[in-house]
């Protein structure tokens, strides 16, 4: 007969303790740090202004019950909406991630860090405009920014060693986490009552993948970390109560985290807390396609040129061979029909095949008008996908966090194209000085779909000083993009 578990209380997971003491009491004092999450504040918030567009992403946003303003709430950018916070994150959350166009961390899990400017500037905005309602000091943007900071070095460092996905749950529960953890520390948490908040993000109930995955892809993904976000701030705002937390939640036996949905493994952890992750994250600035994609679709915009150079057409293709790294495999080397813009954006040969025909790859290629095009699917059906252990390699390296594809097309007459590498993406750490002036010219084409050329020029001037966006008042930057 076993012996009985001992209910004596034990003191909190040491992985709950790091969070929160790197939350309270690390100070960032980055310069490159500051300044990227500046670029990363105005590329996510762009990508959430192109995703109105889409009805899609628009049907969803909004308060709960209709016509509901919450005094002294937070805005919605970009709209008229002013919500309560934790709906304020979903709506925000929603739009920056519906068209998977805003930045991303590689490693043994994947995911997107500026996911967790949801519940960061909904939580941050409701607390500015109450905090003027009481005649106090609002949060100035250098709060945003070092929550920011913080979400992804907390989200990041954690994926560096462990992958979620491979026991079949989803990159958000880390949003969520993330979230959790910046969010808490905004609204005054003390430690106590953060780690509380902390233990509560891991007892939660955890997405599954499978809304990425064959035969299921659909438009949840395109959601759920803004599902992901707005629970941090709801729980959050729970453990504010004075909730009590779970102190062994990773560690129990039988019951816990790890023994529950970690096949009894503990997280490990390749570096401690700073501001690694977001001085090293990835934009996405050429192409809105799933980032383990995105030198494929620059090399084959490459290849449309030389196409086009050399008199072919894409009809005179016999087979084209991609050269991958194991993650690109898993994740988006996909055969047979493709039923929705999501199913689309997560197929490495739809994303090769509409900038060789076309020269392009928008958000909009994504949709039916496009997809009905019958030569991309014959295009895909002579993809072949093959992992190239050194690509996968580097992929891992945390001295090159390489995203590598290369393409080779054979022809019908027997002729080929050289084989086209590309390594780093435009968005990549290595390729900064080339990056950012076309990040921010994606953010000038941003604004441009949703406001007038004055507000465009209010919102650009003070987004593109470093010095006058840190002191902004929050509620007064979220201003500038209301309708």
């Amino acid at each position: 007969m076993s012996a009985p578990i001992t209910n004596v209380r034990p003191d909190p997971d040491q992985v709950l303790v790091d969070i929160v003491d790197y939350v309270l009491e690390y100070p960032i004092d980055s310069t490159l740090a500051l300044e990227t999450a500046r670029h990363c504040l105005i590329d996510t918030l762009g990508c959430g202004l192109e995703a109105l567009t889409y009805p899609a992403c628009t049907k969803l946003m909004g308060p709960i019950v209709p016509g509901t303003i919450v005094p002294n709430g937070a805005k919605v950018p970009g709209t008229s909406f002013q919500l309560d916070p934790v709906q304020a994150a979903f709506n925000i959350g929603a739009m920056i991630r519906w068209l998977d166009f805003n930045d991303t961390w590689l490693a043994a899990e994947w995911g997107h860090p500026s996911d967790n400017l949801g519940g960061i500037l909904a939580t941050a905005d409701w607390l500015s405009r109450g905090a003027i309602a009481a005649g106090k000091q609002p949060l100035a943007m250098k709060d945003v920014l070092i929550a920011m900071i913080k979400a992804h070095e907390i989200q990041g460092c954690i994926a560096l060693e462990n992958s979620f996905n491979k026991v079949g749950l989803d990159h958000v529960l880390l949003v969520k986490l993330a979230s959790t953890a910046v969010v808490g520390q905004l609204i005054g948490l003390t430690r106590d009552e953060l780690i509380n908040a902390v233990s509560q993000a891991f007892v939660d109930g955890h997405a599954l993948r499978t809304y990425r995955h064959a035969p299921n892809t659909g438009s949840r993904k395109s959601w759920a970390a803004g599902d992901a976000t707005s629970r941090a701030v709801r729980l959050a705002l729970i453990a504010k109560t004075g909730e009590m937390g779970y102190p062994s939640v990773l560690t129990a036996k039988t019951w816990g985290f790890y023994d529950v949905l970690f096949k009894g493994n503990a997280f490990r952890f390749q570096r401690p807390y700073g501001s690694y992750v977001m001085e090293n994250v990835l934009f996405k600035i050429s192409f809105p396609a799933e980032f383990h994609a995105q030198t494929a679709a620059e090399a084959a915009m490459n290849l449309h040129a030389q196409l086009n150079a050399a008199g072919k057409r894409v009809e005179d293709i016999r087979k084209i061979t991609i050269r991958t790294h194991e993650a690109a495999i898993r994740i988006i080397d996909k055969k047979g029909p493709l039923n929705n813009p999501a199913d689309r954006d997560h197929c490495i040969q739809y994303m090769i095949a509409v900038p060789l025909i076309h020269g392009r790859l928008t958000a909009a290629d994504y949709e039916d008008s496009t997809a009905q095009d019958a030569r991309i699917d014959v295009l895909r059906a002579k993809m072949e996908c093959v992992e190239d252990p050194q690509f996968t390699k580097d992929y891992h390296d945390p001295e090159k966090r390489s995203i590598a594809n290369a393409l080779t097309i054979e022809f019908n007459d027997g002729s080929t194209f050289d084989e086209v590498v590309v390594e780093y993406p435009i968005g990549h750490k290595r390729r900064r000085e080339d990056g950012i002036p076309l990040l921010v010219e994606k953010f000038k084409t941003n604004l441009a779909r949703r406001f007038p050329v004055k507000q465009q020029l209010a919102i650009l001037d003070v987004s593109l000083d470093q010095a006058r966006l840190e002191a902004m008042p929050v509620n007064e930057y979220v201003d500038l993009y209301v309708i």
